[in-house]
């Protein structure tokens, strides 16, 4: 038995090494994505084509990572908390290629505008107004208003593949017959995607 209990402490070790050299590849302004097990975030990944169906923003706060995030609300949450929240705790970091751009400056006025969506309500009807908010669009959004740059295309709801039963259920039960075909809207996998983006860390 002590054998063992040496050779769980040490396997603990490791793991806990392993996370701190991942975090260190980390920089503030990194985009982070992961898939969850939800049945809309399933439906969002069978529309999108895409194996990412959640995505937030990464900051240093407490001398700790964290996530700023759109759920319900618009929070900030711990790095390991957020990706134990993911399926199988899976996550991909991105980042700018031209990263020279993100400043010390500029993540300064992202921090800032993040406080300004701190606590608005999560949109579960992906519009585009600011009244609430989704988690890619305040992805979007943020880089947009710091950077100038669109990480990644908007596109009208109807552009995306609504052909999956598990999709039409969902739409049915979120809109009725008023669904907004010509919304424009961002998701996790269009910014995953962006070519303005090049990965640094999946795990």
């Amino acid at each position: 038995m002590p054998a063992l209990k040496h050779i769980f402490a040490f396997a603990a070790c490791l793991f806990s090494m392993a996370a701190f050299a991942q975090k260190k590849d980390l920089r503030e302004g990194d985009i982070i994505f992961q898939s969850n097990i939800s049945p809309q975030c399933k439906a969002i990944e069978l529309a999108t084509h895409s194996k990412f169906s959640h995505c937030g923003l990464l900051f240093r706060g407490d001398r700790r990572w964290m996530v700023l995030e759109a759920v319900q609300p618009v929070s900030i949450t711990p790095f390991e908390e957020w990706v134990m929240r993911g399926n199988r705790h899976h996550y991909t970091v991105k980042r700018l290629k031209a990263d020279s751009l993100i400043t010390p400056e500029v993540i300064a006025k992202m921090k800032e505008e993040g406080k300004k969506y701190l606590g608005k309500n999560y949109d579960a009807y992906f519009g585009w107004s600011d009244e609430r908010i989704y988690c890619s669009e305040l992805v979007w959004k943020i880089y947009h208003s710091t950077t100038g740059l669109e990480v990644g295309q908007l596109k009208p709801m109807r552009e995306y593949d609504l052909s999956h039963p598990l999709v039409k259920a969902t739409i049915k039960e979120r809109y009725g017959n008023n669904v907004p075909l010509d919304e424009k809207m961002v998701s996790p996998g269009v910014i995953y995607e962006s070519p303005l983006l090049v990965t640094v860390l999946e795990r």
